[in-house]
């Protein structure tokens, strides 16, 4: 027999859908892993195998994490990275990664999606390019299937060491660069799930033009869209990275892009501080997506992108929180918050970017990105049931009662009390249901420890 789920008596519903409706004391319906009905709470079915009361709370989609490291959980606020921009800060953090094991990669994600659901986050794209001491990538699916997150893991790759002219020590990098199409092809074919409810899907990801060769770039590209899946890297993300490429290759990294076949709407790229106004043409028409890390690109010192600019040439744009030890947070709608702020400072207009325009960069925007706007990042009929609600009963929200949903974000931001994947509640009344956090934390900082300690 099908399961269902009411959530009622929401203060608001924003449902992201086409109309941008927000639909007052508002409920949803769920049956199994499927919303079948949006509307007001007297015209919804009053039954359901579960109901949940959510008077004095916002419910919304759940928000969409379109770039992320999360094995970089394990080095926050390291000293010797602190104070750099991204190349020294590069140079600092690869030694020490290159102690990683196995259960470190999936205690670090689990640590990461913890902290992502209870921030918001339903769905997250993970870009795991570091693969030392037998990791897989199987290692953060094991963590995404225990926690109960839907999640798009990045088979990336860093191949160039620093002997042939690329960033990293050479002990860190998987010098067989065919071994790696290799192992890229065989982690699709054993996890990428097509189904539009598809919890685990799976993406190529050469790490960048400065870790990775040109030939690696071009061959993934083939690959990904052989095996029909999406390509994420990163792309200029600071001023040393776009000499880089300058350099080494005579080009911009969005003529780079272009020539070596990273442009299409089957691909995004991170950050993308740098574009230029030939590369957000270019990724405006031709569908290239971007992901948006405004806290990591301040915390490093790499600049605020231009996205006012790229949403009025049509880039498809969403939000990510980057690794975790250059942001050094899972917040992802902090990360909306920092998105609305950081356009304004940008454009020094207020209007530069609204509380509703970043918030549905977090969800629309987002599911755009990553290829399932016709399945996740809003709240419709036929839509994956992955929601969110917040309780308005906080203090950070005492006296934006006028406007909640745009408190959300001109207030400071906080944990959800509700949040539904694929219609299984994972936070409930605050509470972190698939795993106990205090046992992951202790686990987290021991492995932390002996990873720096090497």
């Amino acid at each position: 027999m099908p399961r269902t789920l009411l959530l009622k008596n929401a203060t608001v519903v924003a449902t992201m859908d086409d109309e941008q409706r927000e639909i007052a004391d508002g409920a949803v319906f769920i049956t199994d892993n499927r919303i079948t009905a949006v509307g007001p709470t007297a015209e919804l079915p009053a039954d359901a195998d579960q109901v949940i009361d959510l008077s004095g709370h916002v419910l919304m989609p759940g928000l969409v994490n379109t770039h992320h490291h999360m094995f970089q959980s394990l080095t926050r606020a390291l000293p010797a990275a602190q104070n750099a921009e991204l190349f020294d800060w590069l140079s600092a953090l690869f030694p020490v990664w290159g102690n990683i094991t196995p259960e470190m990669m999936t205690v670090s994600a689990q640590t990461s999606m913890a902290e992502l659901m209870l921030s918001g986050c339903t769905t997250a794209a993970d870009h795991a390019y570091f693969y030392v001491n037998g990791s897989r990538l199987e290692d953060n699916l094991e963590a995404a299937h225990r926690l109960g997150m839907r999640y798009h893991g990045v088979r990336g790759a860093i191949t160039l060491g620093r002997s042939q002219g690329g960033l990293p020590p050479d002990h860190v990098v998987e010098r067989d660069e065919d071994a790696v199409l290799k192992e890229m092809q065989r982690v699709v074919e054993a996890h990428h799930e097509r189904a539009d409810d598809a919890m685990i899907r799976v993406a190529l990801g050469p790490s960048s033009p400065f870790t990775v060769s040109p030939d690696l770039m071009r061959q993934s590209a083939v690959l990904a869209r052989d095996l029909g899946v999406l390509m994420h890297t990163h792309t200029a993300e600071n001023s040393k990275d776009l000499a880089f490429s300058q350099e080494r290759y005579g080009m911009t990294p969005a003529q780079f892009a272009e020539e070596t076949g990273w442009v299409g709407d089957d691909v995004w790229h991170a950050h993308c501080v740098h574009l230029d106004d030939h590369g957000i043409k270019l990724f405006g028409r031709t569908g290239t997506g971007v992901a948006h890390c405004p806290c990591s690109n301040m915390r490093l010192a790499s600049g605020i992108a231009p996205i006012r600019k790229m949403l009025d040439h049509d880039v498809k744009v969403g939000l990510g929180v980057d690794g975790t030890a250059s942001n050094d947070g899972n917040d992802l709608l902090g990360e909306a918050r920092q998105a609305m702020l950081v356009a304004r400072v940008r454009h020094e207009d207020p209007t530069a970017m609204s509380a509703r325009e970043a918030l549905w960069l977090a969800t629309r925007g987002g599911a755009r990105v990553l290829g399932r706007d016709d399945n996740i990042g809003r709240l419709a009929p036929g839509y994956c049931a992955d929601l969110i609600a917040f309780d308005l009963g906080d203090i950070a929200y005492a006296g934006g009662q006028i406007d909640p949903l745009a408190s959300l974000l001109f207030s400071a931001p906080r944990r959800v009390a509700y949040s539904i994947i694929n219609g299984r509640t994972v936070v409930d009344q605050g509470r972190l249901t698939p795993i106990e956090l205090p046992a992951l934390v202790e686990q987290h900082n021991r492995l932390a420890r002996q990873l720096v300690n090497g």
